[in-house]
């Protein structure tokens, strides 16, 4: 009986390039086809590990943790200034998912600072925000915008204590006038107090006292 030898299968010689091909472990700066350039580890083929990103179009750059191919861990985030093209850090702190996550510090352009917990790219937690006009706002965060409990504190010293929603004043609260010398406790509603007691509070040391003060009830 004769024997039938079958030919031997084997693997296309593409399969063996390929896996050539896979970028794994550290490696030089790597090139995109829109422009875009990675210098840092790889995993299977995706960005893995420690990593530099620097995108083309926009210049801006980020230098920190990858988990297969996004940002994900600590990390920071700069963009170089239009004029002086200086490169300028927007973002240092916390990633996941390639959305700021976790505790992190963002920088804006008109001097404006956050320093606190985001979730999903937005302020959402515990975070300290100093505004542009020197106010500053610590409390509670929900999706961007303050919400929960939270102090503001103006400028001129006199601050607000109490209940926030979406950015705004929301109810029960204490805005104390310590230029005049005056707390008003009270609820609001969308930055509007609505209803409240507002009492004489440390009115001999105030700089600009009303001059009767509040009779008491």
């Amino acid at each position: 009986m004769p024997i039938v030898k079958y030919r031997r299968a084997t693997e296309p010689l593409w399969h063996e390039w390929d896996r050539k091909a896979q970028k794994c472990g550290l490696r030089h700066t790597v090139y995109a086809v829109n422009g875009n350039q990675y210098t840092g580890e790889w995993l299977d083929n995706l960005k893995h590990g420690k990593g530099t990103q620097v995108w083309k179009r926009s210049g801006a750059i980020y230098s920190g943790d990858w988990k297969f191919g996004k940002r994900d861990g600590y990390g920071s985030y700069s963009i170089p200034d239009p004029v002086t093209k200086e490169y300028r850090k927007v973002y240092t702190g916390w990633w996941k998912n390639d959305k700021k996550s976790g505790y992190g510090a963002m920088f804006y352009p008109n001097q404006e600072r956050y320093e606190g917990e985001w979730s999903g790219g937005l302020r959402s937690g515990w975070g300290r925000m100093f505004y542009q006009d020197g106010s500053i706002y610590e409390g509670q965060w929900l999706a961007d915008r303050p919400g929960g409990q939270g102090m503001l504190r103006l400028r001129n010293e006199n601050r607000y204590e109490g209940g926030w929603k979406d950015g705004k004043k929301h109810g029960p609260g204490k805005f104390f006038y310590l230029d005049k010398g005056q707390l008003l406790e009270g609820i609001w509603a969308a930055d509007i107090p609505k209803c409240g007691i507002l009492i004489d509070f440390g009115r001999d040391k105030a700089p600009a006292p009303p001059q009767y003060p509040i009779p008491k009830v």
